[in-house]
């Protein structure tokens, strides 16, 4: 996820925004978009790790946090970086077109714009990664896919929880349909607005959201999904 004005973009754990390059937040300048130089330039092999560890390599992803794409731009970094002219979000443009908008925001920024630069192996390593854009607008119709990966969601009120035995709700979690989840024991009490992505990255969990998950398959039965009150082990 890209990262914070002092050389991120992204959000303050991961991404600093970019907009302060146009000194107003949604008011970012579009900066016509060149091609990738000798200067700065990564593969299209650099580009998926990168998207792999920041989206779970979906390119068109969007879950509503304010951050789109496989490379997860901020919409001023995305706007700043002249990504504006294929499309109005990364989510809408296609693979190529997130690509040669990074390769200029890896220009402007460096590889520190990207909290996974080092999961990708991200480097000015002056490889052209080659992509052709097109032309703009081209992804503008494509529907949004379903978010794959879905914040925490917030508990519901004593009065809509249905009741259950003590012993229970020691081992439980009530979600917001009134279900149980298990509640698991570990060190790590998962609270609203959290995703296995933002709290490896928090954790600093070696592997990532998939090794998060991996300690945690038999309390968390959906990778997309986890509720407050779930206690996760990080190692």
């Amino acid at each position: 996820m890209l990262l914070n004005s002092k050389g991120k973009h992204r959000r303050p754990s991961k991404a600093a925004r970019i907009a302060t390059l146009a000194g107003v937040t949604g008011a970012a300048v579009a900066v016509p978009l060149m091609g990738a130089t000798n200067a700065s330039a990564a593969s299209v092999e650099t580009w998926d790790a990168v998207a792999q560890c920041e989206s779970g390599g979906n390119w068109s992803i969007n879950t509503g946090n304010g951050y789109y794409g496989g490379l997860q731009f901020s919409q001023s970094s995305w706007a700043a970086a002249g990504g504006t002219q294929y499309a109005s979000r990364a989510d809408l443009a296609s693979k190529d077109q997130q690509i040669a908008t990074a390769e200029k925001l890896l220009d402007m920024q460096g590889p520190g714009a990207w909290a996974c630069a080092g999961a990708g192996g991200l480097t000015n390593d002056g490889v052209d990664p080659g992509v052709n854009p097109g032309g703009s607008g081209q992804s503008e119709s494509k529907p949004e896919q379903a978010q794959p990966e879905r914040q925490a969601e917030q508990p519901t009120t004593r009065s809509e929880q249905r009741e259950a035995p003590k012993a229970e709700s020691k081992k439980t979690v009530t979600t917001p349909t009134g279900d149980k989840v298990k509640k698991g024991d570990g060190e790590y009490k998962v609270k609203a607005g959290d995703t296995l992505s933002k709290i490896a990255q928090k954790e600093d969990v070696k592997g990532g959201w998939s090794k998060l998950f991996k300690l945690n398959e038999d309390i968390v039965e959906d990778a997309n999904l986890i509720f407050p009150g779930q206690q996760l082990h990080l190692k």
